[in-house]
């Protein structure tokens, strides 16, 4: 195609993203006034990325329990429809470790042939409180410059792709398995995301990279939560995320991602990990089994990191991801399960007993998984 124009935007921030007068609406294209016949079709996808409590270790947890460095509570669900000050608020708020905003446009003149494009987001990096005596004190992070890939433009849409990231003002001194085997700065957290624009307004978007620690949490285009990162390798992330291992050297990292658990399993969740004695934690290797179809026992699980495929009979109805609550059924029809759960990468999953949540809840959701995932939850 000739004659597309790209447009350079200027660094991202709240101010700057409110200017389009389309920010955030979804849907037919929108005439832009100021253009007769031409027009603009703004979209976005969004991640926050941030630390859940049970994802440290070793040396993490350490730094946690000195003050040191802290965990995160979980970002809102949604964000809302105004994305950029819902991310600027997370961020004085010390509520997240970075965000990455998508957020594009194209320009499409009456008879459908895209004349313009060019991206209007970027991302946004949080900060360090530590603690120090009796006070605290906050470390600005350092954050590396947006990756802004060319957009790719055929007749019919254009792909955007961006990688924002960087890395805590903590120093994080570490032996690591590359040269120069030692790192005193910390290791580098990024996603890459990609967005597709259609002429007929239509989008298309993902993650499709991320540093394999902290969590990455996936917004679309109007502010609600679709998708989440599902294995988190701490150990790995501490060894290796530097240097040409990252984005800004010469690799990225495939992302894994899977839906988002429903809004009662959330509700459950406080009950598993806060409602009586402490869960017993597993960790399942890779290909093993948490529980195999047939077998006696009733506790319920929550899984915490990692995917977990369900299988009937030998055959794979559905993976599950951070957040899904399972077992359920087994606890309602006599303690034998009714699918085997088998890791697809390593998980860790916090067991509790049966009585520790509501069975009328338990019946609620095993109803939502039948609908879900017809042939059974075990």
């Amino acid at each position: 195609m000739v004659g597309i124009k790209t447009i350079a935007q200027p660094l991202w921030s709240p101010e700057v993203a409110r200017e389009p007068i389309e920010r955030g609406r979804r849907g037919p294209p929108i005439v832009d006034g100021g253009k007769l016949g031409l027009m603009r079709i703004e979209r976005s996808i969004t991640t926050v990325s941030w630390i859940p409590s049970d994802l440290l270790e070793g040396m993490g947890k350490i730094a946690t329990r000195m003050k040191m460095a802290h965990h995160d509570a979980p970002p809102p669900d949604p964000l809302g429809s105004d994305v950029p000050t819902a991310l600027e608020d997370l961020r004085v708020n010390d509520r997240f470790r970075f965000a990455n905003q998508l957020r594009a446009y194209i320009e499409v003149n009456g008879d459908g042939t895209i004349t313009g494009c060019g991206y209007c987001g970027g991302g946004e990096i949080g900060a360090t409180t530590v603690g120090l005596g009796v006070g605290s004190i906050t470390i600005p992070a350092t954050k590396l410059h947006d990756l802004q890939a060319e957009p790719e433009v055929s007749e019919a849409s254009v792909r955007f792709t961006q990688t924002v990231g960087g890395r805590t003002g903590a120093p994080m001194p570490r032996a690591v398995k590359h040269r120069p085997f030692v790192q005193y700065t910390a290791p580098i957290v990024w996603t890459t995301l990609e967005l597709t624009i259609a002429a007929d307004g239509t989008h298309d978007a993902a993650m499709v990279g991320s540093s394999g620690f902290p969590r990455h949490w996936v917004y679309d285009d109007s502010g609600a939560l679709v998708a989440k990162s599902s294995f988190a390798d701490y150990k790995k992330w501490m060894s290796t995320s530097f240097g040409r291992r990252t984005p800004w050297g010469d690799e990225d990292s495939p992302a894994v991602v899977t839906e988002v658990e429903t809004a009662l399993e959330r509700q459950l969740q406080e009950s598993i990990m806060r409602g009586g004695a402490k869960p017993d934690i597993r960790r399942i290797k890779q290909d093993k089994t948490l529980v195999e179809q047939g077998s006696a026992s009733d506790d319920l699980f929550l899984l915490l990191n990692g995917v977990l495929v369900v299988e009937v009979d030998g055959e794979a109805l559905a993976e599950v991801g951070p957040g899904a609550v399972l077992g359920e059924r087994a606890v309602l029809e006599g303690g034998t399960r009714t699918a085997t759960l088998r890791a697809v990468t390593e998980c860790k999953v916090a067991a509790v007993p049966a009585d520790r949540v509501d069975r009328d809840k338990l019946a609620m959701l095993a109803e939502d998984h039948r609908r879900e995932h017809p042939g059974g939850q075990p």
